[in-house]
């Protein structure tokens, strides 16, 4: 989950005429400053600070408000003033936005959706406004990862940050009134995306998605999550359907694992209720479930999601289809869907021909969700002589006589 550190230029390395490691070492001493710090301020797209920031002033001839502008630093005091001379701006701002034509063409249909391959930002061209439901949407994350057919996965930060506000704004567009908008992404890049979000749509939960086993980053805490962002288009959901989970018990004895002390007789026999961690999803590792070499989400996350946020023959939009995943369980919750994939669909395409493994997930999931405990849980509390919901219910029931 760490963020490469190689060479890129962003705007600041823009200004400063910085486009290799030459450059930079020339504009350092020139600078009296060491490389590494003009290539932090750069990379992470932050405002210099104290004397290195009065250096590059001086070097360039800018005011604080100039470099602030020129590197896209747009604070609260600079907002208030655009607002209040958005005139003045409008009558000197001229749109050079090019229209491009799309080739990007249906390639694979089933009984409830349809799949393109091509570029998501040219496929939602054709997709009519507040048309969707739901988006979930699981964009590369920028870490230089392998995904075939040309596809580039380590951008600057620059590039990938205007990427993201592009398609994000054509999901916006695409989406109905009180429609969500799911993106999962590491932490690192769900803050950019946040900001994005926060200026136009309404944030329901940063959902933690707990993940064990990730690599140990040098001199950070240990990354154990990746985030899903959730914002809904309004000031309400059009559809919020409770979910309820079973209670995490010893895989061993049965036992519960927190203590619930007096409270348990306040349980709902239906389950637990749904928080913003979820600590029960786990990754795709075993080849035996996964259906591409790169990475590929767990079908309980998106039956999770899907379920929480739509109905049946409501319509799910996802822009980077990846392995196909969300097809899939829209396609076995009766949601319509629209995906597409900038890289091969065969593996997509191969999963729908071979829904079995899929269809028996979906199974499991269906029958584990909703209720305090499954069968399995069940079956071991029982013998170990725990507590289970019979009884949870029989207690309810000579309450309310």
């Amino acid at each position: 989950m760490s963020i490469n550190n190689e060479f890129h230029v962003n705007r600041l390395f823009e200004e400063l005429n910085i486009y290799n490691k030459e450059d930079l070492k020339l504009m350092a001493k020139q600078l009296n400053v060491k490389a590494s710090k003009l290539m932090y301020y750069n990379n992470k797209m932050i405002f210099p600070q104290g004397d290195i920031l009065n250096r590059i002033l001086d070097f360039k001839g800018y005011s604080k408000l100039e470099l602030k502008l020129k590197l896209g630093i747009i604070d609260n005091k600079l907002i208030d003033w655009i607002s209040r001379n958005s005139e003045v701006i409008t009558n000197n701002f001229q749109s050079n936005i090019e229209e491009h034509s799309t080739d990007n063409k249906e390639q694979f249909k089933t009984s409830y959706g349809k799949l393109f391959k091509g570029d998501c930002l040219e496929v939602m061209k054709s997709i009519p406004d507040e048309s969707v439901d739901l988006v979930f949407a699981d964009p590369p994350f920028n870490l230089n990862k392998v995904y075939g057919d040309g596809i580039n996965d380590y951008v600057s930060e620059q590039e990938y940050i205007g990427w993201t506000e592009e398609w994000v704004l054509e999901c916006l567009r695409i989406l109905s009134p009180g429609g969500a908008i799911f993106i999962y992404n590491i932490p690192y890049w769900n803050t950019y995306t946040a900001n994005i979000l926060n200026k136009y749509a309404n944030f329901r939960h940063w959902i933690a998605i707990s993940m064990k086993g990730l690599l140990p980053v040098a001199k950070k805490l240990q990354p154990e999550h990746y985030s899903l962002l959730y914002y809904i288009k309004g000031e309400r959901p059009k559809v919020f359907n409770k979910q309820r989970i079973s209670m995490q018990t010893c895989r061993h004895c049965g036992g519960e694992i927190r203590d619930y002390g007096g409270k348990k007789k306040g349980l709902n026999p239906n389950g637990l209720s749904l928080s913003d961690i979820f600590t029960d999803i786990n990754p795709v590792r075993h080849k035996k479930y996964k259906n591409r070499e790169a990475n590929e989400l767990p079908v309980k996350l998106l039956y999770r999601i899907i379920s929480l946020a739509s109905n049946e023959g409501n319509t799910i939009f996802d822009p980077f289809g990846g392995s196909g995943t969300t097809y899939v369980v829209a396609e076995y919750l009766k949601r319509n869907w629209i995906g597409c994939e900038l890289g091969s669909i065969e593996s997509i395409v191969e999963r729908f021909n071979n829904k079995s493994m899929d269809l028996k997930l979906l199974k499991d999931i269906e029958n584990s969700s909703n209720v305090l405990f499954t069968e399995d849980q069940v079956k071991i509390r029982v013998k170990n002589n725990f507590w289970t919901y019979e009884k949870l219910e029989k207690n309810i029931d000579e309450k309310n006589e």
